[in-house]
């Protein structure tokens, strides 16, 4: 294994972090940036309302997008084992 090997396979490994975390994070950002312009409009400081709905997005987002997931992770982790299997 060289160096560009070892490059190769840290890009891979984030560009499937991105793709995994990456759905539920702008869901996260959407749904806590509404709540910041419904809290900013209507002068309401109340800090559960930030988080209980944040948390129910991310809970069914996650329910959602789970298969889709887990499929790229086994993706990423099959070539990263058939590179293992190539390098032996």
């Amino acid at each position: 294994m060289n160096a560009v090997d070892a490059l190769e396979i840290g890009r891979e490994a984030v560009w499937t972090m991105l793709k995994v975390g990456g759905p539920i994070l702008l869901l996260a950002l959407v749904v806590g940036l509404a709540i910041a312009l419904f809290q900013a409009l209507t002068q309401m400081q109340e800090m559960t309302l930030s988080f209980v709905p944040k948390i129910t997005v991310i809970f069914l987002a996650l329910l959602v997008l789970l298969p889709f997931m887990l499929s790229t992770l086994i993706g990423f982790t099959e070539r990263l084992m058939d590179r293992i299997v190539s390098l032996g």
